[in-house]
């Protein structure tokens, strides 16, 4: 019996189709777990189909590139799904127009903040110099971050972990500090949740309404071009003085 299920999983771990179907899977079970804890935000569906995939992978001693192979065409539509952001944008147009000014700066501050206080902190606690240069575009898409982490000297794979991290932690308890500091304007919301959570952020907030996860999607976006345009050289000055 045991040689006929080893045969099983020999056939099936050969097919690029098995991966996908597994994260599909552990997703979906994810998210019903989610939807019957009445979407509370520590619920996080993406950190529970995480924990249940790398649980699978490490028990059939399955390695990453095997996986990717086939889970891959799931990072293709990350690709797709960035752009989409674009329709709700469009609905918020008139708004975005009288705020521009203050979008920006929103996050420029809020992009440097995010940045000085990872990397300050870490350094404080006596993080070596590559594991400070990982945290410092923690704050921004993973694609984007792994990017400029590599180019700053940090270490992409640290980098993708702690993107991951934030995410969750930044959409799971986003609610309450919002709610602490009274912000109940959803644009204001989506906005700061997009410029410190990226893309797990912004799943969360369209989840709450379309206008928050519209600036949420905005604010990820800005995030990332000004990181990727600003922190590289920032950095080079600091180094050189």
């Amino acid at each position: 019996m045991k040689s006929e299920l080893n045969q099983v999983w020999v056939y099936l771990s050969a097919s690029p189709l098995l991966w996908l179907t597994a994260t599909l899977l552990a997703y979906q079970f994810a998210y019903t777990v989610y939807a019957r804890a009445k979407f509370n935000p520590l619920v996080n569906p993406v950190a529970i189909a995480v924990a249940l995939l790398v649980l699978v992978l490490v028990g059939t001693g399955t390695r990453y590139p095997a996986y990717f192979e086939g889970a891959q065409f799931v990072h293709f539509l990350l690709g797709p799904a960035t752009v989409a952001l674009a329709i709700p944008l469009y609905q918020q147009l008139e708004k975005l127009r009288r705020n521009w000014f203050a979008l920006i700066v929103s996050a420029l501050v809020g992009g440097a903040a995010a940045i000085a206080t990872a990397m300050g902190v870490a350094w404080a606690l006596g993080a070596s110099p590559a594991t400070v240069l990982s945290l410092a575009p923690k704050a921004v898409t993973m694609p984007i971050a792994m990017g400029v982490s590599e180019k700053i000297g940090g270490l992409p794979s640290l980098t993708a972990v702690l993107v991951m991290l934030t995410g969750i932690l930044g959409a799971s308890t986003a609610r309450w500090i919002f709610n602490l500091m009274k912000i109940d304007d959803h644009g204001v919301r989506g906005f700061a949740l997009g410029v410190t959570s990226h893309g797990i952020g912004t799943a969360r907030a369209f989840q709450v309404s379309e206008e928050m996860g519209a600036f949420s999607g905005l604010a990820m976006g800005l995030s990332g071009v000004l990181t990727a345009l600003l922190l590289p050289f920032v950095l080079r000055l600091l180094g050189a003085a």
